[in-house]
């Protein structure tokens, strides 16, 4: 049944995404940025309301309060595709931070260039650093909110990638708050196959870090929270869904 679910999703999922990809290309045109962001939104309202009732997936969101109103820089665990849908629903005007390559997919870089996102050369050096530094601050300038990966790749519940400093720079740069978030989204949207399991994936926005810490600091304290957040949220999830069949190595 999780095969047939899982199929039935995929295929669904990308004929809608195709209707509206298209449709709405001449949009691309004429629509305002904002105008834009809605429509994104519109489709990944979509996108949730197909997981519910194909794949009984839903999710719930914890510690909403933790989140400041204006702007500000989400630090989040990445675990799956899943994630770059969620902040579109969580937030007003999202600035998701990607790898720049995504421009180059026809048609999706196109809206990801109109709707603002931040792409960024990850073989670039410090200089691509400097020109996501300059992005972000128009970003905020447009009152957008940014959104991070710190570990820049997808991780397998349970593993822990490498914290970039990109986020420290940001946090430096912009001095706005950094809040870090956790997830246990990738124990139902596994990274390396086509298969997704019911259940309820749940996110949780943690405290916004100080003010005026040094980078290494930062960057420990930013890691140590989302880590420990984010394991126990999976050890939560395995004892409620013991179904679950995604590898996890604590």
């Amino acid at each position: 049944m999780i095969v047939i679910r899982s199929l039935a999703y995929q295929l669904i999922f990308l004929s809608w995404t195709t209707i509206i990809s298209i449709s709405c290309l001449p949009l691309l045109a004429i629509a305002s940025r904002h105008t834009m962001q809605n429509i994104a939104t519109f489709w990944i309202k979509i996108c949730f309301f197909l997981q519910r009732k194909i794949l009984q997936m839903s999710f719930e969101i914890r510690g909403i309060d933790n989140l400041p109103h204006g702007s500000v820089i989400i630090a989040a665990k990445h675990q799956s595709i899943w994630d770059t849908m969620i902040f579109h629903h969580l937030l007003t005007d999202p600035a998701y931070i990607f790898k720049k390559e995504l421009l180059f997919v026809p048609i999706i870089g196109w809206y990801l260039q109109k709707t603002g996102q931040i792409p960024i050369d990850r073989n670039g050096g410090i200089k691509a650093l400097k020109l996501m530094i300059n992005m972000t601050r128009h970003a905020v300038t447009n009152q957008q909110q940014i959104v991070i990966f710190p570990e820049g790749h997808r991780q397998l519940p349970g593993i822990t990638g490498t914290y970039h400093s990109g986020v420290a720079m940001l946090y430096k740069s912009l001095k706005i708050p950094v809040v870090p978030v956790a997830l246990n989204s990738g124990l139902f949207w596994c990274r390396q196959t086509f298969l997704r399991y019911p259940g309820v994936i749940t996110l949780e926005i943690l405290p916004a870090l100080p003010d005026n810490i040094e980078r290494k600091t930062l960057m420990k304290v930013l890691q140590d929270q989302i880590e420990i957040a984010t394991y126990t949220l999976e050890k939560e999830a395995l004892q409620r869904f013991s179904y679950l069949n995604c590898l996890i190595s604590h």
